[in-house]
Order: C-alpha cells, then sequence, then structure tokens
C-alpha cells in the first residue's frame, strides 16, 4: 500500500533526529521524553498516510524486538524479590514500552518512500552537526550555553559533566553519520573531524573510545563485510555469559591503580564490590533496579579494599573518603555486571541472544550498522545503567533509522 499523503512517519522522526542531538546538550534526560512524543506522532502519522497502524512483531524483523522483551520481562519476575519491587516492575514495564513504540516506529518507517526517508537521514546529519557546535561551544565557554538554559548567572562546578551524554550521542551517531550518501563527502568528513575534535575537548572519556572504536569498526566492516558486526555480537554475548568468571579473574591481577584516574579506579572498585554481590545470587539475581539498593552499596570503601587495588597513597586515601566515593552509586558503569547483580544468570543467558540478535541485524545495516554496533556497546561497558531511559531512547532511534535505510536502494559506490 503506498501513503496517501504528503506526511508520514519519517516527518516526526526527521524533526527529532534534527533537535535530538541539541537536546543532548542541553538537557539530556529530555531525549526519553522526545523520542516517545515522536514515536507516539510517527505511529499517528503512518496511521493517516496508509490507513493502518504499524503493529510491531508482525515482521519477520520482529524477532529482535522479542528478544529485547525477554529480560524485561524476566526484570518484571524480579519484582517478586527485588528491594524495591515497585521500581523493579515499573522499570520492566516502561522499557517494555518503549520498546514496542520503537519497534512500531522502525516499521513505519521501513514503509516510508525512498524519497521520505533521504529528506529524514539529511536532518539527521544537520541535527547532528547542530549538535556537535553546541556541544564545542558550551564547552569552550565554560558551559555558559547550558547554565543560560538552567538560568544560572554562573556555570557551577558539576555542570561541567553533564556533557557526557552529549559525547556519548556523538559517538554513537558519528559512523552513521559518516556514511549518509545523501549527503556530499566532504561534509561528511568536515562532521567526523569536527565530532572528534569536539569529544577531545569533552570530559567523557568512554566516548573517545567509543568513537574511535566506532570508526575503525565502520573501516573495517567495509573489508570484512558482516562477519564482523556478528563476530562483535558473539564477543558480546559471551562476555555476558561469562562476566563473573571474567571480571573475579582479571580484577585481583591488575597492578596499582594509583597511576589511573581516581574515577577510573573507583569504576573498578565498583566492579569488584558487586561481584561480591553477585556471588550471594548467583542465578536470579537481586531483582530488578537492585543496584541503587543492595545492601552496603551506599558505604565507602574500607581501608582493606584500598590497599588491596594499591590505592595507598594520601590523594588517594582523600578522594575514596568522600561521600559520594560510594562502593555502589546507582548502577556499576558497566552493563555486564549490571545485568548480572540484579537479573542473576538467567537474565545474562536473555541479553546474550539479544546480543546475537542485535548484531545480526547491524551486520544486515552494513559497515555503519557495525560501527554503531562497536560504539554503543563500547559506552555501555563503561558508562550509564541499563536502565537509563534516555539511553534506551537514544538506541531506538538509531535502531528506527537502520530500518529505514535498509529499505533504500543501494547506490554505486
Amino acid at each position: 500500500m503506498t501513503a496517501r499523503g504528503p506526511g508520514g512517519a519519517s516527518r516526526p522522526m526527521g524533526i527529532l533526529l534534527l533537535v535530538m542531538p541539541a537536546i543532548a546538550v542541553g538537557q539530556y534526560r529530555g531525549i526519553a521524553l522526545a523520542g516517545t512524543i515522536a514515536f507516539i506522532a510517527a505511529i499517528l502519522a503512518h496511521r493517516q498516510a496508509f490507513g493502518r497502524l504499524p503493529w510491531p512483531l508482525v515482521r519477520h524483523e520482529s524477532r529482535t524486538t522479542l528478544l529485547a522483551l525477554l529480560p524485561l520481562a524476566w526484570c518484571l519476575l524480579t519484582a517478586a524479590w527485588a528491594e524495591e519491587p515497585g521500581r523493579a516492575a515499573t522499570t520492566a514495564l516502561s522499557a517494555a514500552g518503549f520498546v514496542l513504540l520503537g519497534s512500531a516506529t522502525a516499521r513505519a518507517l521501513a514503509e516510508e518512500p525512498p524519497a521520505r526517508i533521504e529528506r529524514m537521514l539529511r536532518l539527521l546529519f544537520w541535527g547532528l552537526a547542530l549538535g556537535i557546535l553546541l556541544a564545542f561551544l558550551d564547552q569552550v565557554t565554560g558551559n555558559a550555553l547550558r547554565a543560560a538554559v538552567r538560568g544560572l548567572r554562573e556555570a557551577p562546578a558539576t555542570l561541567f559533566f553533564g556533557l557526557k551524554p552529549a559525547g556519548s550521542l556523538i559517538a554513537v551517531l558519528l559512523p552513521l553519520a559518516a556514511t549518509l550518501r545523501q549527503v556530499p563527502w566532504q561534509a561528511r568528513a568536515a562532521l567526523v573531524a569536527g565530532g572528534m575534535i569536539t569529544l577531545l575537548l569533552l570530559p567523557a572519556t568512554s566516548a573517545k573510545i567509543a568513537a574511535v572504536l566506532g570508526l575503525l569498526a565502520l573501516l573495517a566492516a567495509r573489508m570484512l563485510g558482516p562477519w564482523l558486526a556478528r563476530g562483535i555480537g558473539a564477543a558480546l554475548a559471551a562476555g555476558f555469559v561469562a562476566a563473573p568468571l571474567v571480571f573475579g579473574a582479571v580484577l585481583p591481577r591488575l597492578p596499582s591503580l594509583e597511576t589511573i584516574p581516581p574515577s577510573a579506579a573507583h569504576r573498578i572498585l565498583i566492579w569488584d564490590f558487586a561481584l561480591g554481590r553477585i556471588a550471594e545470587h548467583p542465578v536470579v539475581g537481586w531483582g530488578g533496579e537492585a543496584s541503587r539498593s543492595v545492601p552496603g552499596g551506599r558505604d565507602v570503601f574500607d581501608a582493606a579494599t584500598l590497599t588491596r587495588f594499591g590505592l595507598t597513597s594520601p590523594a588517594s586515601r582523600a578522594w575514596f573518603a568522600r561521600p559520594e566515593a560510594q562502593r555502589l552509586p546507582l548502577h556499576t558503569h558497566n552493563a555486564m555486571i549490571q545485568v548480572w547483580l540484579e537479573l542473576g544468570g538467567v537474565g545474562a543467558v536473555l541479553v546474550a541472544l539479544l546480543m546475537l540478535g542485535l548484531s545480526w541485524a547491524a551486520a544486515a545495516s552494513g559497515p555503519a550498522g557495525t560501527g554503531v554496533l562497536a560504539s554503543a556497546a563500547t559506552v555501555g561497558m563503561l558508562s550509564y545503567g541499563v536502565w537509563q531511559e534516555w539511553w534506551i531512547g537514544l538506541l531506538l532511534v538509531v535502531i528506527a533509522v537502520f530500518s529505514a535505510m535498509n529499505r533504500l536502494p543501494a547506490r554505486p559506490r
């Protein structure tokens, strides 16, 4: 069935792609709300244009959606023994709803005419360019832009770290934007250069690493084809299944952490603490969202733990004596460990299956899909909690965009 009017799902999604990077700079939590509004608008626009709703779970692509819903269903079940049952259930249900909206939007975009998709992808490019520019300007002006958004005359020192999510968004979208044939190659090269320069200035170390790995994976996929994405997926799946064994074997053998930044050392100590809690409930976990309330998580590290990791200098002892240097502040800063801690081995196996499904989908999206997979996986292993809505929203938007791109006719290289 062909579209019956000038509108369609690509219009609200194009608007989202144009403004989302700017939202990430101004207030990254707004991505979840903006994404929800855009998904609903896209679904309704598809209904108006095609005369029917784009129901999820009715096409062969729905296997990835089903694989995403399985760990969420398990998370809902873990509410029966979670430290905070209401939070576990609410998180599982809201994330499942978000996934279903994103899946329906992906199906709607897959049925859009090529001309509309081309227009939407150009908006993605210019939206990312705007976001990179705003992030650069905010950084070099001492966060004056984001202070103004918040009605502050001066930017507090803590505002500096609020640009990390914007850096992560740039890192995830750069491999995608670099392949958009709707834009001249000179503009794409300038965007990649500008994005990398901006990331070097931002405080997000994980985003820097993710951007480099994502672009390298993009280039490697041009030579190795879809097998690279599938290999990354297999490595991620194996990592999720074997995480406690791998981390448990590696962490005790690390050299002194005195030589790395305290924030990086803090993450390693968080992982060590989480491994101890995982061992107490290795099969079913502590329950969804338990990272927020697992026993002992709000305490600071004792002297014996700091000594065990070589953190013996007065500067290190002072840094880890701060109240904010908790043993588990909100989440583990590693998706594999968080899944094991909250959902246990059962959840880890389900997420491993999801990684395989996502890698096959990424492989079908060509080198860009491989680059985005590598970048997003890197960020997920080093930064945010798995339940953060803005992060889930960003990933769902990217998946929906690839669903549309995959329907475009191939162009000669």
